[in-house]
């Protein structure tokens, strides 16, 4: 187990159906955590615990939230690329 495994739920150390994943360059690990309609990493150290890099601020469409995100993507600049299901939208986020 490299992320979650402590059930179903919503702590830092929990996903809830996770959908989609990447692994950059560094070995960092990054989750769609759909039904917790955010977006969590993992770096290659801390294998306890994620953090929230997108969303996080339950489900909806402000700029800051996100309805069941789906798939993952990052572009040559670093920026993630999030495929927000339930909002019909992809999201930029800046990884600086």
């Amino acid at each position: 187990v490299v992320a979650g495994g402590q059930g179903t739920g919503s702590a830092l150390t929990q996903l809830s159906h996770s959908e989609g994943i990447f692994v950059d360059s560094l070995c960092t690990l990054y989750v769609a955590d759909s039904w917790n309609a955010r977006v969590m990493r993992w770096t290659q150290g801390d294998k306890k615990q994620g953090a929230v890099v997108a969303g996080g601020n339950g489900s909806g469409a402000g700029p800051n939230q996100l309805y069941f995100p789906y798939g993952l993507s990052f572009d040559r600049q670093g920026n993630l690329y999030v495929a927000d299901w339930n909002n019909h939208r992809v999201q930029r986020f800046s990884m600086e």
